[in-house]
């Protein structure tokens, strides 16, 4: 391996199922944090590794966020399917629950910020578009982004790493302010000037997205969402639509398929297992759903992507 990170942590990872041969996922690892506070930002270079137990080369996932500056390249990595060939000044922004895989022998040399969801507060997740996963992973900032951006995470990276001068409580406020100048300016990055403005997430939008998250296995009608939430169906396809030019339901049969494709790519389960992981306790059924959304029966995806 050319290029590593920083360990971020010993602790066991889980799996999406608890057997062999599942998405691994390693969680925050919040013990080796400056002052266990619920952010890492660290240099990547030769000299630092990932995990023993998580090759590079293999597929999992983290329930944190990853942010890479690069000062090093050309590499490849996978996120979710898509292959990103990113180089010095790119950056590189994984989210909490998707998939990918680091480039075995690519360099990977620069920044790398991890942060734990719940860091902060609600408002600025929303501010900064944490969890828009419609948004592309890779970015490429002109010059004078790339230097905002570059100063910003040096800022950061002071302050997290200043452990003398305040008490934790005001250490750790201050980290919230230096960390949310730093991910404001991304999601500028990655919204686009005019998309920003189009496509701000709003509280009603914010909620529903967290529901399909945590009940897309189990939850597919998008009545149920709306009732759950306190909305009409037509207020929710107007924030939705806002916020990400989908209906309600395509947001939701798009984060099912998301999941069905990762477990049969980068699993054993038998298909009818994936089906009813993700909600369809019937195998015919859940043929028939995959098939009309990827135009591929799963046992012909699952071929092609081993």
């Amino acid at each position: 391996m050319a290029g590593g990170f920083p360990q971020w942590g010993d602790g066991g990872a889980r799996t999406a199922d608890g057997g062999d041969g599942e998405i691994r996922t390693f969680p925050f690892p919040v013990e080796r944090s400056v002052r266990g506070v619920g952010m890492q930002i660290a240099p990547m270079g030769p000299d630092r590794t990932w995990r023993a137990d998580a090759p590079l080369d293999r597929v999992h996932r983290i329930d944190f966020h990853i942010v890479m500056l690069l000062d090093g390249g050309p590499l490849r990595h996978m996120i979710d399917f898509t292959e990103y060939e990113a180089t010095a000044g790119d950056v590189l922004w994984i989210r909490p629950g998707q998939v990918h895989r680091f480039s075995r022998d690519a360099e990977y040399r620069g920044t790398v910020l991890a942060m734990q969801p719940g860091f902060l507060p609600r408002a600025t997740v929303e501010a900064a578009g944490l969890y828009r996963y419609d948004r592309p992973p890779l970015m490429r900032p002109g010059p004078a982004q790339l230097a905002a951006l570059r100063a910003a995470s040096d800022q950061l990276r002071r302050e997290y790493e200043d452990t003398d001068t305040l008490p934790l409580s005001l250490h750790t406020a201050v980290l919230r302010h230096a960390l949310t100048a730093f991910l404001l300016r991304l999601s500028h990055l990655a919204a686009g000037s005019g998309d920003a403005a189009r496509h701000a997430e709003d509280t009603a939008f914010t909620l529903f997205r967290e529901a399909v998250e945590r009940d897309f296995a189990t939850v597919h009608s998008v009545t149920a969402y709306a009732d759950a939430l306190g909305y009409s169906r037509r207020t929710l396809a107007r924030v939705v639509r806002a916020a990400t030019g989908e209906t309600p339901k395509a947001f939701i049969d798009k984060r099912v398929v998301l999941e069905a494709k990762r477990l049969l790519a980068h699993t054993d389960l038998p298909t009818a297992w994936v089906g009813a992981a993700v909600g369809f306790p019937d195998a015919a059924n859940f043929s028939k759903f995959f098939q009309q959304h990827t135009d591929t029966a799963p046992a012909a995806f699952r071929a092609e992507h081993r």
